[in-house]
């Protein structure tokens, strides 16, 4: 596995064609305990990732780190050549601003419609209302659920819950799209048509990076697969031929 290369004296890494890059990365919740220990890693623009492991093995610690959600015990995490480790607090907005995220227990807000939960992330950066409502409309029709927009998340089946999540993380076109574990606990169709968004999404140029426990599900799809394993990268597998 080859091993990113070094930053520059400014802490930040040029390059828009490589949005992701992790060196020597640890992240200890306790000391002399680490869900992440010296992970070096680099994801190019359009890729589509998997990230596997055990429960336990380090996958939403990744997600996290990514998104500034956590920070990095050790090492420095460069997103879009921007130093995660060295951000402050206030600019944290404005990368997330690139990143959509897929959280494994959806966080829909329940007392707003599907259209609301997909919109909101474009009110929050202060799209203009009319191309607010196209672009949650467009999404909303390419996952299937524009004649559900108006009701509300309960009213929705497990898997519709999954879809408008994934709206929401695709409605603002982000460059980087990060999924903990978008197919647990559906049914084998609706989690080929989760899967065939996602690589949509790659293919349109979003970098993808997607958490799972399901094999079959990456031996189905052959793409790049970072496996984890006590908090260490210890396989990375490159995608199979033709992908």
């Amino acid at each position: 596995m080859s091993r990113p290369g070094r930053l520059g004296e400014s802490g930040e890494a040029a390059g828009g064609d490589v949005p992701i890059r992790m060196y020597h990365v640890s992240k200890s919740y306790l000391a002399g305990s680490y869900a992440l220990r010296d992970v070096d890693l680099e994801v190019r623009r359009g890729e589509f990732v998997f990230v596997t492991g055990a429960s336990g093995a380090g996958k939403t610690t990744l997600l996290k780190l990514l998104f500034a959600a956590e920070r990095p015990s050790e090492g420095q995490i460069i997103i879009r050549g921007r130093n995660v480790a060295r951000l402050r607090s206030r600019a944290i907005p404005a990368l997330r601003r690139q990143i959509g995220v897929v959280f494994q227990d959806f966080k829909l807000l329940t007392a707003r419609t599907v259209e609301e939960n997909v919109r909101i992330a474009l009110d929050v950066v202060g799209t203009p209302a009319r191309e607010a409502r196209s672009r949650t409309f467009r999404v909303l029709k390419q996952v299937g659920l524009q004649h559900r927009r108006h009701h509300r998340p309960r009213s929705l089946s497990g898997g519709e819950q999954q879809r408008v999540a994934i709206a929401r993380a695709l409605v603002h076109a982000p460059e980087i799209l990060l999924a903990d574990e978008p197919t647990g606990n559906l049914d084998p169709e609706l989690t080929v048509e989760i899967m065939d968004l996602l690589v949509a999404a790659a293919t349109a140029g979003t970098t993808v990076l997607v958490a799972t426990h399901d094999l079959p599900l990456v031996e189905r799809y052959r793409r790049r697969t970072l496996h984890l394993a006590g908090g260490r990268l210890v396989e990375d597998r490159p995608a199979g031929p033709g992908v």
